[in-house]
């Protein structure tokens, strides 16, 4: 279900904003932080509190989940094998979404080639075509492993959870709003999804950065055109949380992808496309509000030539 009012932010560590964007929605009260992503440096949020002056309450959802890990073995146990499975579908999938990648980059590079003028085109559409059905078909098998999970777990019943979430819900309950920082984007979505935090959000603004922005999305897509090792294939992690629609949040775009390749950049904005592809670098911002996107001066999109384009421009 989505949110109404949602903010993600380019990445905070050097040039921090958020201040700054909650100031602009006029959030005054305490603020619900959440860096689970951080893992066992969860508790290392001093900079952030001092960024919004003292005003922040850490959700503790890492700690958490290690004590529910400790009290509950036997869902510990059952957790560990959903990601196994949830690891070992990725990596099949990964095998199908190479080749098909491949395939669509040699007919953008066949394009402009003489001789094929008329004839690459529907190719190419052909091509993107079968990346998504890929991507939709990885995703639904992903939700179908939790939808197993939950059914057979039924983790909120539990009391090692449900205590959790009675603390949670207090606590979220004095908050203003709720900030999410970056960090693991695997383990932030498992810790976010394991206690049902947003559901207990009643109306406050979600403010996100780096991985924190990527996990509210529909769908979770990781790149690197630039990867110490591996092919620098954008794959789709998973399904995301939902809070926000038709976005693909790409933070660090600018370290992360060739922007200047224009058919990489163009395959990229077709392949995810109508969902608008926002390059979340430093000093940048979308706002979703009422079920729309805006976005900051020097905010950035992909698009399907293979240009950048500002946000609402």
């Amino acid at each position: 279900m989505t949110h109404s009012r949602v903010v993600l932010l380019g990445p905070q560590r050097l040039q921090p904003t958020l201040s700054d964007a909650v100031a602009s929605l006029g959030v005054r009260g305490r603020l619900a932080a959440v860096t689970a992503g951080w893992e066992e440096r969860e508790a290392e949020d001093q900079e952030l509190s001092a960024h919004l002056a003292g005003r922040t309450v850490n959700l503790a959802l890492y700690e958490r989940a290690d004590g529910v890990f400790r009290y509950d073995t036997e869902l510990h146990k059952a957790t560990r094998a959903r990601q196994d499975r949830i690891r070992r579908s990725q990596e099949l999938y990964r095998v199908r979404l190479s080749h098909q990648l491949e395939a669509a980059r040699e007919l953008l590079r066949r394009e402009t080639r003489p001789g094929y003028e008329g004839l690459v085109p529907p190719q190419i559409e052909g091509a993107i075509e079968g990346l998504r059905a890929l991507d939709a078909e990885h995703v639904q098998r992903i939700r179908s492993i939790h939808v197993e999970f939950e059914l057979a777990w039924k983790p909120f019943e539990r009391e090692s959870i449900a205590l959790q979430r009675r603390e949670l819900e207090a606590t979220l309950q004095d908050c203003s709003g709720l900030c999410i920082a970056g960090g693991n984007v695997g383990i932030l979505l498992n810790r976010l999804r394991m206690f049902g935090v947003l559901d207990m959000l009643r109306g406050q603004p979600i403010f996100a950065w780096s991985a924190g922005a990527m996990v509210l999305t529909e769908r979770i897509v990781l790149f690197h055109d630039f990867p110490p090792q591996g092919a620098g294939d954008p794959e789709v992690l998973e399904a995301g949380l939902g809070a926000v629609s038709g976005l693909v949040a790409l933070p660090h775009a600018d370290k992360r992808l060739a922007l200047d390749d224009r058919a990489r950049v163009s395959l990229l904005a077709r392949r995810f496309a109508p969902a608008l592809c926002g390059a979340l670098w430093p000093r940048t911002r979308l706002d979703w509000s009422d079920g729309r996107w805006s976005g900051e001066s020097g905010t950035r999109q992909l698009c399907a030539d293979g240009s950048l384009a500002e946000v609402g421009a």
